[in-house]
């Protein structure tokens, strides 16, 4: 069992206080159980990881009251491990982009293993030495306000949206802390560069775009409140997230599959390293559970990357349309392409 320093100090009061009143019962002081606390970042919708790990310690009641939960963006995830290497506060990382999670993996933050589900998982959807793993599939599409725009005159494809009808009506979400809208805007930029060498028309792509850009709001929960009240009546977001506003928050939201295809990330997970290895192996293992993956595929509205018995209705009848992008590319420039827009192109277009 790990000890992180920050907590050094905290955990005497808590041992000291547990031994006076229990007269030195071990199990007391640790809460009853000996499972240590799982510390959870988390880029999941917060409804998908409280079902998630509400099922988790209904299984491992050891655990109940000892699953830490913290929201991040999917970018702002990677920046956090990689700054708390030295000293890790993190045992869980759920929910990064395939690009995100390599990265880490490169740099050292996260434990490689071979559980068994990794079996029946495509090749193309983990890392070969076990440090992440896909969870599931996202297609990214383009959202509307179904009360403000009919669907017949929402947005067919990417490249409408850069068209004059769409000025100053289109929000996005603030591109550089998250992982589905530097996934989107990388593909923008490959879609016309295939190699990587020429990011000029992609940035040109991107000016156009921003220029019919009224605001980048702050985080997710912004960009739907926006949304809903009509601030900006089209963006650009993931299929899951969409369908999961408009049917269990009743959000007026719609959406297209692009005409030219949608790019469709792995989003994955993985244990950091120097972290609880245990309890994170243990949450990682019950992701992959088949009944969890059917019931987070038919009321969750996620795409498994690890093949389900019986898909959803919703599922078999999404005609997905993948765009054709290599990952591998944007995965070595992505970085600079996302700072070039942060620095060069938002807010002036």
């Amino acid at each position: 069992m790990r000890r992180r320093s920050v907590l050094v100090g905290a955990l005497a009061i808590t041992m000291m206080t547990s031994l006076a009143a229990c007269g030195g019962d071990d199990d007391a002081a640790e809460g009853g159980t000996g499972a240590e606390k799982i510390v959870v970042y988390t880029a999941r919708d917060k409804k998908v990881a409280d079902f998630v790990v509400g099922k988790f310690t209904a299984k491992y009641p050891e655990y109940q009251g000892k699953v830490e939960v913290l929201t991040l963006g999917a970018q702002e995830i990677l920046e956090r491990v990689r700054a708390e290497k030295a000293n890790p506060q993190g045992d869980v990382w759920w929910g990064g982009t395939q690009q995100a999670l390599a990265t880490g993996a490169t740099e050292d933050l996260l434990a490689g293993w071979q559980p068994a589900f990794a079996s029946k998982m495509d090749a193309q959807y983990k890392d070969a030495q076990g440090r992440w793993f896909g969870e599931i599939l996202l297609p990214e599409v383009i959202m509307y306000n179904n009360k403000a725009v009919p669907a017949d005159q929402a947005p067919k494809d990417w490249d409408d949206l850069i068209t004059p009808a769409w000025k100053d009506k289109i929000i996005i979400r603030d591109v550089a802390a998250s992982g589905t809208m530097r996934s989107i805007y990388s593909s923008m930029i490959q879609k016309l560069s295939p190699d990587g060498s020429n990011p000029q028309p992609g940035y040109d792509w991107l000016r156009k775009l921003d220029a019919n850009t009224t605001e980048y709001a702050a985080n997710p929960a912004d960009l739907y409140l926006k949304m809903s009240r009509g601030q900006g009546v089209v963006s650009l977001w993931n299929l899951q997230d969409v369908l999961l506003q408009a049917n269990q928050s009743n959000m007026p939201f719609g959406y297209v599959m692009p005409a030219s295809g949608a790019p469709v990330l792995v989003d994955g997970l993985g244990a950091i390293k120097g972290g609880n290895t245990t309890g994170a192996q243990k949450f990682i293992e019950f992701l992959y559970d088949d009944a969890l993956r059917a019931e987070l595929a038919r009321d969750y509205f996620q795409i498994p990357a690890v093949e389900i018995a019986e898909k959803p209705q919703w599922l078999a009848e999404l005609g997905l349309k993948p765009m054709d992008v290599d990952w591998d590319v944007i995965a070595k420039h992505e970085t600079e392409w996302i700072n070039h827009w942060n620095a060069e192109i938002k807010n002036k277009g």
